[in-house]
Protein backbone atom coordinates (compact mmCIF):
# COMPACT_ATOMS: atom_id res chain seq x y z
CA UNK A 1 0.00 0.00 0.00
CA UNK A 2 3.07 2.22 0.12
CA UNK A 3 2.69 5.18 -2.24
CA UNK A 4 -1.01 4.59 -2.90
CA UNK A 5 -1.93 8.22 -2.18
CA UNK A 6 0.86 9.50 -4.42
CA UNK A 7 -1.28 8.76 -7.49
CA UNK A 8 -3.61 11.25 -9.15
CA UNK A 9 -6.45 8.74 -9.64
CA UNK A 10 -7.59 5.70 -7.67
CA UNK A 11 -10.06 3.48 -9.55
CA UNK A 12 -12.12 1.35 -7.17
CA UNK A 13 -13.87 -1.62 -8.77
CA UNK A 14 -14.86 -5.23 -8.02
CA UNK A 15 -17.86 -7.53 -8.03
CA UNK A 16 -21.21 -5.86 -7.45
CA UNK A 17 -22.36 -5.78 -3.84
CA UNK A 18 -18.95 -6.09 -2.17
CA UNK A 19 -18.88 -2.52 -0.84
CA UNK A 20 -17.03 -0.51 -3.50
CA UNK A 21 -18.77 2.72 -2.48
CA UNK A 22 -17.87 2.10 1.15
CA UNK A 23 -14.22 1.64 0.24
CA UNK A 24 -14.21 4.70 -2.06
CA UNK A 25 -15.65 6.84 0.73
CA UNK A 26 -13.14 5.50 3.27
CA UNK A 27 -10.26 6.18 0.86
CA UNK A 28 -11.52 9.72 0.36
CA UNK A 29 -11.57 10.30 4.10
CA UNK A 30 -8.13 8.74 4.53
CA UNK A 31 -6.63 10.91 1.78
CA UNK A 32 -8.20 14.12 3.06
CA UNK A 33 -6.93 13.32 6.57
CA UNK A 34 -3.42 13.22 5.05
CA UNK A 35 -3.91 16.79 3.84
CA UNK A 36 -4.75 15.95 0.22
CA UNK A 37 -7.45 17.92 -1.56
CA UNK A 38 -9.58 14.95 -2.61
CA UNK A 39 -12.73 14.38 -4.64
CA UNK A 40 -14.76 11.16 -4.60
CA UNK A 41 -16.46 10.55 -7.94
CA UNK A 42 -19.61 8.50 -8.45
CA UNK A 43 -20.95 7.61 -11.90
CA UNK A 44 -24.33 7.04 -13.55
CA UNK A 45 -25.82 9.82 -11.39
CA UNK A 46 -25.42 7.78 -8.18
CA UNK A 47 -25.20 9.49 -4.77
CA UNK A 48 -24.40 6.59 -2.39
CA UNK A 49 -21.11 8.05 -1.17
CA UNK A 50 -22.59 11.52 -0.81
CA UNK A 51 -25.44 10.26 1.37
CA UNK A 52 -23.04 8.38 3.63
CA UNK A 53 -20.66 11.32 4.04
CA UNK A 54 -23.11 14.23 4.18
CA UNK A 55 -26.61 14.88 5.47
CA UNK A 56 -27.69 16.74 2.34
CA UNK A 57 -27.29 15.86 -1.34
CA UNK A 58 -26.92 18.82 -3.69
CA UNK A 59 -27.71 17.05 -6.95
CA UNK A 60 -25.95 15.49 -9.90
CA UNK A 61 -22.86 16.97 -11.56
CA UNK A 62 -22.03 19.55 -8.92
CA UNK A 63 -18.59 19.61 -7.35
CA UNK A 64 -19.21 20.34 -3.73
CA UNK A 65 -17.19 20.40 -0.54
CA UNK A 66 -18.07 17.90 2.17
CA UNK A 67 -15.42 19.43 4.42
CA UNK A 68 -12.27 21.50 4.00
CA UNK A 69 -10.35 18.98 1.87
CA UNK A 70 -12.96 16.39 0.85
CA UNK A 71 -15.23 16.94 -2.14
CA UNK A 72 -17.79 14.92 -4.13
CA UNK A 73 -19.31 14.81 -7.59
CA UNK A 74 -21.79 12.46 -9.27
CA UNK A 75 -21.15 12.31 -13.01
CA UNK A 76 -24.04 12.19 -15.43
CA UNK A 77 -23.01 11.47 -19.07
CA UNK A 78 -25.52 14.02 -20.41
CA UNK A 79 -23.92 16.83 -18.41
CA UNK A 80 -20.45 15.53 -19.32
CA UNK A 81 -21.39 15.67 -23.00
CA UNK A 82 -22.61 19.27 -22.69
CA UNK A 83 -19.40 20.25 -20.92
CA UNK A 84 -17.33 18.49 -23.60
CA UNK A 85 -19.18 20.32 -26.37
CA UNK A 86 -18.64 23.67 -24.69
CA UNK A 87 -14.93 22.96 -24.47
CA UNK A 88 -14.43 21.23 -27.82
CA UNK A 89 -16.38 23.52 -30.15
CA UNK A 90 -15.31 27.12 -30.79
CA UNK A 91 -18.86 28.48 -31.00
CA UNK A 92 -20.49 28.33 -27.59
CA UNK A 93 -23.97 29.01 -29.00
CA UNK A 94 -23.64 26.11 -31.45
CA UNK A 95 -22.46 23.83 -28.68
CA UNK A 96 -25.44 24.79 -26.53
CA UNK A 97 -27.79 24.22 -29.48
CA UNK A 98 -26.36 20.77 -30.20
CA UNK A 99 -26.52 19.76 -26.54
CA UNK A 100 -30.24 20.60 -26.51
CA UNK A 101 -30.95 18.74 -29.74
CA UNK A 102 -32.88 15.55 -29.00
CA UNK A 103 -31.67 13.87 -32.20
CA UNK A 104 -28.03 14.75 -31.55
CA UNK A 105 -28.08 13.62 -27.93
CA UNK A 106 -29.86 10.38 -28.91
CA UNK A 107 -27.18 9.63 -31.50
CA UNK A 108 -24.43 10.33 -28.98
CA UNK A 109 -26.08 8.17 -26.32
CA UNK A 110 -26.54 5.32 -28.82
CA UNK A 111 -22.87 5.19 -29.82
CA UNK A 112 -21.33 2.12 -28.12
CA UNK A 113 -18.98 3.19 -25.37
CA UNK A 114 -19.73 6.91 -25.70
CA UNK A 115 -21.23 7.19 -22.22
CA UNK A 116 -18.12 5.54 -20.78
CA UNK A 117 -15.85 7.84 -22.79
CA UNK A 118 -17.69 10.95 -21.61
CA UNK A 119 -17.58 9.76 -18.01
CA UNK A 120 -13.87 8.99 -18.11
CA UNK A 121 -13.25 12.28 -19.88
CA UNK A 122 -14.71 14.11 -16.90
CA UNK A 123 -12.73 11.96 -14.46
CA UNK A 124 -9.56 12.80 -16.40
CA UNK A 125 -10.43 16.50 -16.34
CA UNK A 126 -10.86 16.41 -12.56
CA UNK A 127 -7.40 14.87 -12.18
CA UNK A 128 -5.58 17.55 -14.20
CA UNK A 129 -3.44 20.17 -12.46
CA UNK A 130 -4.66 22.72 -15.01
CA UNK A 131 -8.37 22.06 -15.27
CA UNK A 132 -10.50 22.91 -18.28
CA UNK A 133 -13.72 23.37 -16.34
CA UNK A 134 -14.60 26.98 -15.66
CA UNK A 135 -13.51 27.99 -12.15
CA UNK A 136 -12.35 24.42 -11.53
CA UNK A 137 -9.70 24.13 -8.83
CA UNK A 138 -7.18 21.28 -9.00
CA UNK A 139 -7.36 18.21 -6.78
CA UNK A 140 -4.47 16.24 -5.33
CA UNK A 141 -6.40 12.98 -5.65
CA UNK A 142 -9.47 11.70 -7.48
CA UNK A 143 -11.14 8.54 -6.09
CA UNK A 144 -13.42 6.93 -8.67
CA UNK A 145 -16.20 4.69 -7.38
CA UNK A 146 -16.26 2.70 -10.63
CA UNK A 147 -18.94 0.24 -11.77
CA UNK A 148 -18.66 -3.50 -11.19
CA UNK A 149 -15.77 -5.40 -12.76
CA UNK A 150 -16.95 -5.92 -16.35
CA UNK A 151 -18.38 -2.43 -16.81
CA UNK A 152 -15.47 -0.93 -14.90
CA UNK A 153 -12.97 -2.50 -17.31
CA UNK A 154 -15.02 -1.29 -20.29
CA UNK A 155 -14.97 2.22 -18.86
CA UNK A 156 -11.17 2.15 -18.55
CA UNK A 157 -10.85 0.82 -22.11
CA UNK A 158 -13.30 3.25 -23.79
CA UNK A 159 -10.85 6.15 -24.39
CA UNK A 160 -8.31 3.88 -26.13
CA UNK A 161 -11.05 2.30 -28.24
CA UNK A 162 -12.36 5.65 -29.44
CA UNK A 163 -8.85 6.95 -30.14
CA UNK A 164 -8.14 3.89 -32.27
CA UNK A 165 -11.41 4.12 -34.20
CA UNK A 166 -11.36 7.88 -34.75
CA UNK A 167 -7.59 8.07 -35.50
CA UNK A 168 -7.64 11.83 -36.13
CA UNK A 169 -9.59 14.81 -34.85
CA UNK A 170 -10.46 16.12 -31.36
CA UNK A 171 -12.12 12.87 -30.20
CA UNK A 172 -9.05 10.84 -31.16
CA UNK A 173 -6.66 13.32 -29.59
CA UNK A 174 -8.55 13.56 -26.34
CA UNK A 175 -9.11 9.81 -26.28
CA UNK A 176 -5.35 9.20 -26.52
CA UNK A 177 -4.63 11.74 -23.78
CA UNK A 178 -7.14 10.09 -21.44
CA UNK A 179 -5.98 6.57 -22.33
CA UNK A 180 -2.32 7.43 -21.74
CA UNK A 181 -3.24 8.86 -18.33
CA UNK A 182 -5.22 5.77 -17.36
CA UNK A 183 -2.45 3.28 -18.22
CA UNK A 184 0.31 5.28 -16.51
CA UNK A 185 1.00 3.47 -13.22
CA UNK A 186 2.58 6.61 -11.79
CA UNK A 187 -0.72 8.48 -12.07
CA UNK A 188 -3.44 5.81 -11.99
CA UNK A 189 -3.90 2.95 -9.53
CA UNK A 190 -6.61 0.28 -9.79
CA UNK A 191 -7.98 -1.19 -6.56
CA UNK A 192 -10.08 -4.33 -6.38
CA UNK A 193 -12.68 -4.68 -3.64
CA UNK A 194 -13.80 -8.15 -2.61
CA UNK A 195 -15.45 -9.92 0.24
CA UNK A 196 -13.91 -13.09 1.66
CA UNK A 197 -16.21 -15.34 -0.36
CA UNK A 198 -15.54 -17.68 -3.26
CA UNK A 199 -17.27 -15.83 -6.12
CA UNK A 200 -15.96 -12.31 -5.34
CA UNK A 201 -12.45 -13.72 -4.86
CA UNK A 202 -12.64 -15.54 -8.19
CA UNK A 203 -13.80 -12.34 -9.91
CA UNK A 204 -10.93 -10.43 -8.33
CA UNK A 205 -8.42 -12.92 -9.75
CA UNK A 206 -10.05 -12.63 -13.18
CA UNK A 207 -9.96 -8.83 -12.91
CA UNK A 208 -6.20 -8.87 -12.46
CA UNK A 209 -5.74 -11.04 -15.53
CA UNK A 210 -8.06 -8.97 -17.72
CA UNK A 211 -6.58 -5.68 -16.50
CA UNK A 212 -3.10 -6.83 -17.47
CA UNK A 213 -4.20 -8.00 -20.91
CA UNK A 214 -6.20 -4.86 -21.72
CA UNK A 215 -4.01 -2.11 -20.31
CA UNK A 216 -0.78 -3.58 -18.99
CA UNK A 217 -1.67 -2.38 -15.50
CA UNK A 218 -1.59 -4.49 -12.37
CA UNK A 219 -3.74 -4.20 -9.29
CA UNK A 220 -2.22 -1.79 -6.81
CA UNK A 221 -4.27 -3.00 -3.87
CA UNK A 222 -6.91 -5.56 -2.97
CA UNK A 223 -9.33 -4.56 -0.24
CA UNK A 224 -11.19 -7.39 1.46
CA UNK A 225 -14.31 -5.86 2.95
CA UNK A 226 -16.54 -6.99 5.83
CA UNK A 227 -14.15 -9.39 7.57
CA UNK A 228 -15.61 -10.70 10.81
CA UNK A 229 -13.38 -10.94 13.91
CA UNK A 230 -11.79 -14.30 14.73
CA UNK A 231 -13.01 -15.23 18.20
CA UNK A 232 -12.66 -19.02 18.39
CA UNK A 233 -9.66 -21.31 18.08
CA UNK A 234 -9.88 -24.77 16.52
CA UNK A 235 -10.07 -26.23 20.03
CA UNK A 236 -12.91 -23.87 20.91
CA UNK A 237 -14.80 -24.97 17.80
CA UNK A 238 -14.40 -28.65 18.70
CA UNK A 239 -15.72 -27.90 22.19
CA UNK A 240 -18.71 -26.07 20.74
CA UNK A 241 -19.55 -28.97 18.44
CA UNK A 242 -19.46 -31.38 21.36
CA UNK A 243 -21.59 -29.18 23.61
CA UNK A 244 -25.38 -29.56 23.91
CA UNK A 245 -27.24 -27.59 21.24
CA UNK A 246 -28.63 -24.21 22.26
CA UNK A 247 -29.26 -20.88 20.52
CA UNK A 248 -25.98 -19.60 21.93
CA UNK A 249 -23.95 -22.58 20.71
CA UNK A 250 -25.58 -22.38 17.26
CA UNK A 251 -24.64 -18.69 17.02
CA UNK A 252 -21.08 -19.40 18.18
CA UNK A 253 -20.66 -22.26 15.68
CA UNK A 254 -21.99 -20.10 12.88
CA UNK A 255 -19.48 -17.36 13.73
CA UNK A 256 -16.62 -19.88 13.97
CA UNK A 257 -17.49 -21.42 10.58
CA UNK A 258 -17.88 -18.00 8.98
CA UNK A 259 -14.47 -16.80 10.14
CA UNK A 260 -12.82 -20.07 9.08
CA UNK A 261 -14.28 -19.80 5.56
CA UNK A 262 -13.29 -16.16 5.31
CA UNK A 263 -9.74 -16.96 6.39
CA UNK A 264 -9.51 -19.63 3.67
CA UNK A 265 -10.56 -17.14 0.96
CA UNK A 266 -8.16 -14.46 2.22
CA UNK A 267 -5.35 -17.03 2.12
CA UNK A 268 -6.40 -17.92 -1.44
CA UNK A 269 -6.13 -14.26 -2.44
CA UNK A 270 -2.69 -13.84 -0.86
CA UNK A 271 -1.35 -16.97 -2.54
CA UNK A 272 -2.86 -16.15 -5.95
CA UNK A 273 -1.79 -12.48 -6.01
CA UNK A 274 1.88 -12.42 -5.03
CA UNK A 275 3.25 -8.92 -4.96
CA UNK A 276 -0.17 -7.26 -4.61
CA UNK A 277 -0.83 -5.50 -1.30
CA UNK A 278 -3.93 -6.62 0.60
CA UNK A 279 -5.90 -4.75 3.24
CA UNK A 280 -8.80 -6.15 5.27
CA UNK A 281 -11.64 -4.00 6.56
CA UNK A 282 -13.69 -5.19 9.53
CA UNK A 283 -17.36 -6.05 9.30
CA UNK A 284 -19.33 -3.09 10.66
CA UNK A 285 -22.34 -4.29 12.63
CA UNK A 286 -24.67 -1.45 11.70
CA UNK A 287 -27.78 -1.25 9.52
CA UNK A 288 -26.28 1.65 7.56
CA UNK A 289 -22.80 3.13 7.35
CA UNK A 290 -22.53 6.74 8.47
CA UNK A 291 -19.56 9.07 8.46
CA UNK A 292 -18.36 7.93 11.87
CA UNK A 293 -18.21 4.30 10.72
CA UNK A 294 -16.47 5.29 7.49
CA UNK A 295 -13.84 7.21 9.45
CA UNK A 296 -13.11 4.05 11.43
CA UNK A 297 -12.62 2.14 8.17
CA UNK A 298 -10.47 4.96 6.80
CA UNK A 299 -8.05 4.36 9.65
CA UNK A 300 -7.29 0.91 8.18
CA UNK A 301 -5.53 2.63 5.25
CA UNK A 302 -2.96 4.25 7.51
CA UNK A 303 0.59 2.93 6.90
Amino acid sequence: MHGLFDHSLLVVTGKGGVGKSTVAAALGLAASARGLRTIVVEVAAREDVARALASNVAGVYAERALDERLHHISIDPQHAMEEYLRGALPLGALAALLSRSRIFTTLIAAAPGMRELLTMGKVWELAQHERRARDGEPYDLVVLDAPATGHGLAMLQAPRTFATVARVGPVAGQGRAIADFLVDPRRTAVLAVSTAEEMPVTETLQLRSQLGKQSGLDLSLVVVNAVVPHRFSAADERTLRAAPRSPASHAALFAATWTRQQHAQITRLRQSLPGVALVTLPFVFRSALDRAALELLAGEFEP
